[in-house]
């Protein structure tokens, strides 16, 4: 089946093993050598009403993706994704695996 990527933008994305919602993705990265997905993009938590930004992004790569339904995308991770206090402040990007 193909998908282009603004129809992946449209879909949440569930951890299917702690029923967890992450968001919705906003970006995907590719190998640009062999033209592959390699992991999709989406934004983290916000901070304090979204006053001091986001917390770090959500980087789910491809093997992590179980199944693409309409609406929804469902990873396997065992990561927990809830939003954790203690993160480092400078990190920009979370690798869920």
């Amino acid at each position: 089946m193909n998908y282009k990527i603004t129809d992946l933008r449209c879909r949440e994305v569930i951890n299917i093993r702690t029923g967890f919602r992450l968001g919705f993705v906003y970006d995907a990265l590719f190998n640009i050598e062999t033209g592959q997905l390699v992991s999709l993009v989406v934004p983290g938590p916000c901070r304090f009403f979204g006053i001091f930004g986001r917390r770090d992004d959500y980087i789910i790569p491809w093997e992590c993706v179980k199944r693409v339904g309409d609406d929804v995308i469902l990873i396997d991770t065992e990561h927990d994704n809830r939003d954790n206090r203690g993160d480092d402040f400078g990190k920009r990007k979370r690798r869920l695996w």
